[in-house]
């Protein structure tokens, strides 16, 4: 039973509400996720970008991994209250699931529940 003294609540643990359907999963350890921006002087030309640094201890990245995996296996068609055509996804915050110094992260699934289909914006890696 959550909360008992026989099995006590996580530190930290992300609740994802989706009309009547609740996830749980548990955060622990200490996790930081934030954007860097970068710029380099090539030719004459600055050119910018950006990179998502993830940094944790063992815990709080092994907790990440264990949440990656859950929505990984989640077969999405048997969310009831998840409508076709939706991505099964969990938001990490600052302050609660992450570092007070990390930024927003949304981490979810890229296949679409019922037809499998990717976003428009996806451009596949080349390989």
């Amino acid at each position: 039973m959550v909360g008992s003294s026989s099995s006590p609540l996580p530190e930290k643990i992300i609740i994802l509400l989706f009309m009547k359907e609740s996830y749980a999963y548990p955060i622990t350890g200490n996790l930081d996720i934030f954007t860097g921006q970068n710029e380099e002087e090539v030719d004459g030309k600055v050119i910018k970008w950006f990179d998502i640094l993830i940094h944790g201890d063992p815990k709080g990245l092994r907790s990440l991994a264990a949440l990656l995996l859950q929505l990984a296996d989640k077969d999405q068609n048997d969310v009831v209250d998840l409508p076709e055509g939706a991505r099964e996804h969990v938001h990490l915050r600052p302050r609660l699931e992450l570092s007070a110094s990390s930024d927003n992260v949304i981490v979810g699934r890229l296949d679409a529940k019922g037809t499998g289909a990717f976003y428009d914006r996806y451009v596949p890696a080349k390989k």
